[in-house]
Formats: C-alpha cells, sequence, structure tokens
C-alpha cells in the first residue's frame, strides 16, 4: 500500500519555504551549539572548526537522501513512512517508534534546559516546574495551529540567530591568536568531536515530518532541508572559530556554557546576558518543533494503524492532531516534573543514527525513475550513519544499552499488535 493517494489528508498546507526553513534551523541551532561546541571543544582542541565541517558533510549524504524522498512522496511521518514502504511495516513502526521515543526525551531535556537558564538568571524560581509549565503552553500554541507555531518559531530563530550573529562580530575583535597554536586537524580527537557534532545537526529532518502542511511540499521540503543544514553550518563554523579565539578548545571543554563564558573574555557584562538570552531562545524554539514534530509523527502511524487511531484525530477547526498533541505534552510535562533525564536522554543519541541509517537504506531502495541523485549518495549516507553507530558502542556504551532496550520493547509491543489483530 503504497500510493500516494491512498489516503486523503485532512491537514491545510499553510506553510511557506522561508517556514519551512525556520522549522529546521530552529531544530538544529538549538541547545546544541550553546552546550556541544564544549563537547567536541574537548575531544578536537583547536580544530574544532574542522569537527564541525566533518559533521556538516556527512550531514549533508543523509540530508540529501530525504529531500530525494521527500520529492517523490511529501508525507507526514517522513522517514517513518519511508521506511514502512520501501523496507518493511515492522522496520518502518521501528523507526517511527523510535523517533517519538527520542524526540519526546529531547523535548522534556531541552525544556528543563530553557528552566536552568531562567533559574540561573532568577534563583528564586522552581526550575522543573517552569519547564512544565513550558511544556504546557508551548502544546497549547501548537494545539491551535500549525502557522501558530511557525510565526513563533520564526521569531525564536530569527532573535537567536541575531544573538549568534552578534556573539561573532562582538567576539571577533577579542580573539586571542594564540588560542589556534595548537591546531592539529588530523587527530584523532577530530573524529571524536565530529561525533558529538553531528547531534547538534540532527535537526535538519524536522520539517520533512510535517511535509503535508507546507505549500508545494515536493519542491519546498527538500529545499528547506538543504537551504537548513547550509545555513547552520555557516553559523556554526563561525561560532567555533569566535569561541575558541576567545578562550582556547580547553575552558570551553569545562565550561557547560560555554559560549556564555567565551563571551565573557570580552570584559562586557551586557554581552554575557544577551548570549545568555540566546541560550532561553535556543531551548524554546527546539521544544516547540519537538511537540510539532512528535505529535505529527504520532499521527502518521495511528493513520496506518501502528498506533492506536485516536491519535490520529483532527481537530476539525484548528486541522491539528490534538489528541497527539495533548497526550506527548503531558508526557513531557511529566518527564520534567519527576524524572530525572542526565541518563535516560542518552537514546536520542542512538536513535538518530538507528532512523538516519535506515532512511538512506530507503532511498537505496527506490525506484531509477524516481531518483535524482545517484545511488552513492544515499550509499554514502548509510555507511557514515552506520559507522556512527558503531562507533557510539564505543564512545557511549550506555546509549546502546537503553537503545536496543527500548528498540526491544517497541518490538514486543508491535509483534504483540500483529499477534491480536
Amino acid at each position: 500500500m503504497c500510493a500516494e493517494d491512498s489516503r486523503q489528508s485532512g491537514f491545510k498546507p499553510s506553510l511557506s519555504l522561508f517556514d519551512a526553513t525556520a522549522i529546521s534551523v530552529g531544530a538544529i541551532i538549538g541547545a546544541g551549539i550553546f552546550i556541544v561546541t564544549g563537547i567536541a571543544a574537548g575531544f578536537a582542541g583547536s580544530a574544532l572548526i574542522i569537527s564541525m565541517f566533518i559533521a556538516a558533510v556527512i550531514a549533508l549524504f543523509t540530508a540529501l537522501s530525504l529531500a530525494e524522498l521527500t520529492a517523490w512522496q511529501p508525507r507526514e511521518g517522513s522517514i517513518y513512512e519511508y521506511t514502512y514502504q520501501l523496507i518493511s511495516p515492522f522496520a518502518g513502526f521501528l523507526v517511527g517508534w523510535m523517533w517519538i521515543l527520542s524526540n519526546t526525551f529531547t523535548g522534556a531535556a531541552v525544556s528543563l534546559g530553557f528552566a536552568y537558564y531562567l533559574t540561573a538568571l532568577f534563583p528564586i524560581l522552581p526550575a522543573n516546574w517552569i519547564a512544565a509549565i513550558l511544556c504546557i503552553a508551548f502544546t497549547a500554541l501548537n494545539f491551535f495551529g500549525v502557522r501558530q507555531s511557525a510565526l513563533l518559531n520564526n521569531i525564536l530563530v530569527a532573535a537567536k540567530l541575531l544573538i549568534l550573529a552578534f556573539f561573532a562580530i562582538y567576539g571577533v575583535w577579542h580573539i586571542n591568536t594564540a588560542n589556534f597554536a595548537s591546531f592539529a586537524p588530523f587527530e584523532t580527537g577530530v573524529f571524536y568531536g565530529a561525533f558529538y557534532i553531528f547531534f547538534a545537526y540532527g535537526g535538519f529532518a524536522r520539517v520533512a515530518v510535517i511535509a503535508e502542511e507546507i505549500k508545494d511540499p515536493k519542491h519546498n521540503v527538500p529545499r528547506a532541508i538543504i537551504l537548513s543544514l547550509a545555513i547552520s553550518t555557516i553559523v556554526y563554523i563561525l561560532v567555533g572559530i569566535v569561541a575558541v579565539g576567545l578562550v582556547g578548545a580547553q575552558q570551553l571543554a569545562q565550561s557547560n556554557s560555554p559560549l556564555k563564558d567565551a563571551i565573557s573574555q570580552t570584559g562586557t557584562g551586557a554581552a554575557v546576558y544577551i548570549v545568555s538570552l540566546g541560550g532561553l531562545l535556543a531551548t524554546a524554539s527546539v521544544l516547540l518543533t519537538s511537540i510539532l514534530g512528535v505529535s505529527r509523527m504520532a499521527y502518521a502511524m495511528a493513520r496506518r494503524k501502528d498506533l492506536p487511531q485516536a491519535l490520529g484525530a483532527l481537530h476539525k477547526k484548528y486541522y491539528t492532531p490534538y489528541n497527539s498533541l495533548w497526550i506527548i505534552g503531558v508526557l513531557m510535562t511529566l518527564l520534567v516534573l519527576f524524572i530525572d533525564l542526565t541518563r535516560v536522554v542518552a537514546i536520542s543519541t542512538f536513535a538518530l543514527l538507528f532512523y538516519y541509517t535506515l532512511a538512506n537504506v530507503s532511498a537505496l531502495r527506490m525506484k531509477t525513475e524516481n531518483r535524482k541523485y545517484p545511488r552513492v549518495v544515499p550509499a554514502i549516507g548509510a555507511a557514515t550513519c552506520l559507522a556512527l553507530l558503531i562507533f557510539a558502542l564505543f564512545a557511549s556504551l550506555q546509549s546502546w544499552i537503553i537503545g536496543v532496550a527500548s528498540l526491544l520493547i517497541g518490538a514486543v509491543y508491535y509483534l504483540g499488535k500483529q499477534k491480536f489483530k
């Protein structure tokens, strides 16, 4: 059952190319650039920008595969739909399952990140309750329509890009070139750095999950995927150069808020507050797009009866999957109130590489007449994602333990559902 017209979508296309690009930029340039920069610098040293470039090239092959798949068939659920049709229904279910699980935990984690940035400025505020209120507020915003969510996301993305531009332009005048003296682009640590930076790029596919809500999706979704990755790569490399130049890789590696600590070297208190505001905006935009993406994935899976069909119900007025939205929103709220996510969120590492590997395999299995790129593109994409997935076994054994356990739970659910159909 892979005909494009097999089911009628109830969504109302209302998002432009600009909106679509901003959604993926919002998902890529999030908490990662404000936190992962320091982690990667600890491995790559002053060659951090080489790690960023390598990670961008690896991401590009998967981005091209997704662009090709979306141009062929723009569907809500993206990777789940393509894996379902081109590999197998079981593989498709596991992809959708891991997407929902990982992005639900990621959304909860970034809402806590927002709360921690805010409580650093206002210590009297309770972090967990701030995170919970944010989850409910953004769920409500998504409920009232994707257009409203996109408008807020556009504002958040524009603001954080301006703040990062300020960081780069203001910071470049205070760079100490001695911080680049140990530049070693061919050290093993550069590849470890690329491994961690890759996950900061991981949100480039977010726009593909809501393809049926975008105008002219066969053209605009592929363009948005590539544009968002290009914009984010430029921003990452510029910010990486300035951050290393300001304080050096060693000091960045020791910081939980590397960009804030880097700009503090300028001695300007106002600059520190501005960059801290960027951290708030970054985490907020990732949460907004996480709720949006997870609810649409749940909708797509419910439409195929892989999840309870109630999750596929659309609101008659707002054209949003309201059951999916509120269940995801409430689950995220409960997670931030009652669960310590510092360990559990390791699933995102494993899941990201798992479903991107299968996305590339899906692109490999497309018919020749539907292809835009030679088969070597998805082949390289699959090989690099699989290599990073194997590498994760050594870099983070915990991510494999949690990831495999999550896959087994999903497999048991799917096989049990098939048995009692």
